[in-house]
């Protein structure tokens, strides 16, 4: 077997594991899949197969339980903000409060985490996200109700099943950058904004603030 045809096997091998790791990844498992998904090339597709199957969920009810459901003739808005204890998500939140918090009569923070976490042993990663939850909603003042939610799943379809199964009014997320992770698993608030039925307001990254110039900033001139 000539080098050439070895080395085309092994890139469609390495290719065909890694499209089967990413698919993964993007269906709402741990991106560390495709380490291994790398290496099984084709073997590993009936596993991604298998797995992508499952559908989002929720991991853990807050310390409220289940959100109430809308009652006949209720006021006030139902809001879902995704948290993922980023700076994008706390100005998500910051936002929701600014806009509606005076109107809302019910408030879920809700974060999502990778399927992989409800199939360790430990519960380390829903016990993570939830306490960040807990902290939060601590702070939180609204003329509602707050309750928190760890869910399960990719995070864009899951916060849209979330929202729409919960009869939410709006859901508020804060779109992060435009990086390498954002291409190769797929925008979250993209997905969100194109496909989900619940009104999305996405909340942009705080632009970034240049150095102050010594030569030209009085404050830093009048320091030296």
């Amino acid at each position: 077997m000539s080098t050439t045809v070895v080395v085309l096997v092994v890139a469609i091998w390495l290719v065909v594991g890694l499209l089967a790791g990413l698919l993964m990844a993007r269906r709402g498992y741990d991106p560390l899949w495709v380490l291994l998904a790398l290496p099984l090339g084709p073997l590993f597709v009936p596993i991604a197969l298998e797995r992508i199957r499952r559908r989002p969920e929720v991991a853990d009810f807050g310390a409220m339980g289940e959100p109430p459901r809308r009652t006949l003739g209720a006021a006030g808005s139902r809001v879902l903000v995704g948290m993922d204890g980023s700076v994008q998500s706390d100005r998500a939140l910051e936002t929701a409060l600014a806009l509606v918090g005076s109107d809302c009569s019910l408030l879920v923070l809700a974060e999502v985490v990778p399927f992989d976490a409800t199939e360790a042993v430990t519960r380390d990663v829903i016990d993570g996200a939830k306490d960040r939850l807990a902290g939060v909603a601590s702070g939180v003042t609204t003329a509602g109700v707050v309750h928190t939610e760890v869910l399960t799943g990719p995070p864009g379809p899951t916060l849209r099943r979330f929202a729409q199964e919960q009869d939410m009014d709006l859901l508020v997320v804060g779109r992060r950058g435009k990086g390498m992770s954002a291409r190769m698993l797929g925008s979250v608030s993209a997905d969100l904004v194109e496909r989900c039925t619940v009104p999305v307001l996405v909340i942009e990254p705080s632009p970034e603030r240049p150095a102050p110039d010594p030569k030209t900033d009085p404050a830093q001139s009048q320091g030296r």
